[in-house]
């Protein structure tokens, strides 16, 4: 069990808000009645709660030094998880006029570390201990979704500050929490993405962002009200494979956490999350101009991406130069030539049916 008393306590003397507590009590509650933690999960997954918390304080504290300057205009990448979205995302990534957060920002942003300097080397290091102890504990991690210290990362990691992402959700079977997240004021998760993102802007200020979650899906409206400027690019795949690859990927991290993984409602539960966060993008995205909203296939991704590169560039009139275009190429061929596992997964094995997938989720 968690004892929410405790984490508090440790926190003494920072206001906790109404919006945090109810987050906070929701997600502990959830853990505590429905994740059937083995005893180091429950240790580990208290751990990371504190340290979102601690960057919350600390993030809180050093804002008010913070000039309050416009967010460079983001491009955002959204789509479902397993869909090619970090693909996509990493071939942006190539432009130097696309900044991303890395990963080790987003463990210990604070204080600032300059670049090159010896306190941004250790930050690192660190990062890669945390990224050593998580492969340790969660077999095969690495295969299923390559994390780096020194890479872009996905704002999953940015939205723990205010306890409001499908983060948790991914490491513990936590039902009710994720009803939360599916009908709560997300507005709360982005205002902390924006001060991020302005601490980030504090050290160097970027020609733009590229941001990427597939948990963006859905709250195109509370992103805009952040960031109204922003450009999407939404990549679809056929969902009878991304559902029961997003399935076999939550399994896989839950492993290292939880004492029995009830397959049959994981993927009745990951179902039912997407079909609304698709539901709402649908909807939401109606409001929004062709030359800031563009959809694309996961199979044009793969079947030819330097010319998918040229068009997203062209919808939103971005500059694309060669000298990005031949980093996007090697990347490319780096990849072409690395031996990954093939990950394998079966849609029946979750308790769903092609037909219940396409109806919910639709696909063309």
């Amino acid at each position: 069990m968690i004892d929410k008393s405790k984490i508090l306590e440790s926190f003494e003397g920072e206001d906790f808000d109404f919006d945090l507590l109810e987050s906070f009590d929701i997600l502990i509650d959830s853990i505590n009645k429905e994740a059937n933690l083995t005893f180091l999960g429950t240790k580990a997954i208290e751990y990371q709660i504190k340290q979102h918390l601690n960057n919350r304080f600390n993030i809180s504290k050093y804002y008010s030094e913070v000039t309050k300057e416009k967010i460079s205009k983001p491009i955002i990448v959204i789509g479902l998880p397993r869909s090619g979205t970090t693909f996509l995302f990493s071939l942006l990534s190539k432009d130097s006029e696309n900044r991303s957060p890395l990963f080790w920002e987003m463990m210990k942003p604070l204080p600032l570390v300059k670049r090159n300097s010896l306190n941004r080397k250790l930050r690192v290091f660190k990062s890669d201990l945390t990224l050593a102890f998580k492969n340790r504990i969660i077999p095969n991690l690495d295969d299923l979704h390559a994390i780096k210290s020194n890479n872009p990362e996905e704002c999953l990691l940015i939205k723990v500050f205010a306890l409001q992402s499908i983060l948790y959700f991914y490491m513990a079977n936590t039902p009710s929490y994720l009803n939360y997240l599916s009908t709560c004021n997300t507005s709360i998760g982005y205002s902390w993405h924006k001060k991020f993102l302005r601490i980030l802007e504090a050290q160097e200020k970027p020609q733009r962002w590229l941001l990427k979650d597939p948990s963006h899906l859905g709250n195109l409206d509370e992103i805009l009200e952040f960031y109204p400027d922003a450009s999407f690019v939404h990549i679809t795949r056929d969902p009878v494979e991304t559902i029961p690859s997003i399935c076999s990927l939550t399994a896989q991290v839950r492993k290292g956490f939880s004492n029995y993984i009830d397959l049959k409602d994981l993927g009745m539960q990951t179902l039912q999350f997407w079909e609304l966060s698709n539901e709402r993008n649908e909807k939401q995205r109606q409001k929004l101009s062709n030359d800031q909203y563009i959809q694309v296939k996961y199979s044009d991704l793969l079947d030819d991406p330097i010319n998918l590169m040229v068009d997203i560039y062209k919808n939103f009139s971005l500059p694309l130069n060669d000298l990005t275009l031949n980093k996007m190429e090697s990347y490319i061929e780096e990849g072409s030539r690395k031996e990954r596992a093939k990950h394998e997964y079966c849609l029946e094995d979750y308790g769903l049916g092609r037909s219940e997938v396409h109806n919910k989720l639709g696909y063309s």
